[in-house]
């Protein structure tokens, strides 16, 4: 449903911030990036969900080409990052009434939706309370339920659990559990090892711009010779990171 080919990102001569990565992901399947900060995580997140230009290779998503499909990928993707700024003086409700309209969600199956998706994430004593007066926590997780409001086929999550408590944190990665269940084709990146071990199908390991390995942990930590997945990274890191 994703397929990632030999994507380089340049925004100069001299420096190359994504250095041909490629992958696919299936329907069903998250597919992890792990790295450190600066690896290039957020840069390729973005040009995945087409909010980037590569400077050459390419992305498919479902099939589709942004080149020529790009409203058409808008409809199949679900989009989420610690960078979206919700409006502050906006709510809950008025935000997901905005973005169902937005995505031509049918009068009568809004309010449903609503229903669903604010009882899962405890929202509904929010609902009417402006974005600023929010914690962290029920920012990120109205973000979610606007995120996923047109129930795309293919997830793209940037550090979805950045900065959450560990309740929240807990219903963000059953929640991504859940979508995998239901076949929805997931790409999650993050520097936490947990969420990565607890979550991914795969993983690819992201150092300075290249997917060094990739597999799922038992694979890695085979390919190192190491007895932890936390070890594996760091074997990885250091035979490939340059100073």
């Amino acid at each position: 449903m994703i397929t990632v080919k030999d994507v380089r990102k340049s925004y100069d001569k001299s420096s190359e911030i994504i250095k041909g990565v490629s992958f696919h992901v299936e329907k069903g399947m998250i597919y992890g990036l792990l790295g450190p900060n600066g690896a290039g995580k957020t840069t390729l997140m973005q040009i995945i969900a087409t909010l980037s230009k590569p400077s050459s290779g390419t992305v498919t998503i479902c099939g589709l080409s942004p080149e020529t499909d790009l409203l058409e990928i808008h409809k199949k993707i679900g989009f989420l990052t610690t960078e979206i700024k919700l409006d502050p003086l906006s709510s809950p409700n008025k935000l997901f009434d905005f973005f169902a309209e937005l995505y031509d969600i049918p009068s009568g199956e809004v309010e449903n939706l609503k229903k669903t998706s604010f009882e899962r994430f405890g929202i509904e004593p929010f609902a009417d309370k402006k974005i600023i007066e929010l914690s962290t926590g029920m920012k990120q997780k109205v973000s979610i339920a606007i995120s996923l409001i047109h129930n795309p086929p293919v997830i793209i999550f940037d550090e979805p659990t950045n900065g959450l408590d560990i309740l929240t944190s807990k219903q963000v990665t059953d929640y991504l559990l859940e979508l995998r269940e239901n076949g929805h084709a997931i790409i999650l990146s993050t520097h936490i090892f947990s969420v990565a071990e607890q979550l991914c199908d795969e993983i690819g390991i992201l150092v300075d711009g290249n997917i060094v390995a990739s597999g799922s942990v038992s694979e890695l930590i085979e390919l190192t010779g190491t007895d932890s997945f936390e070890k594996a990274f760091f074997d990885l890191y250091v035979k490939n990171h340059k100073e």
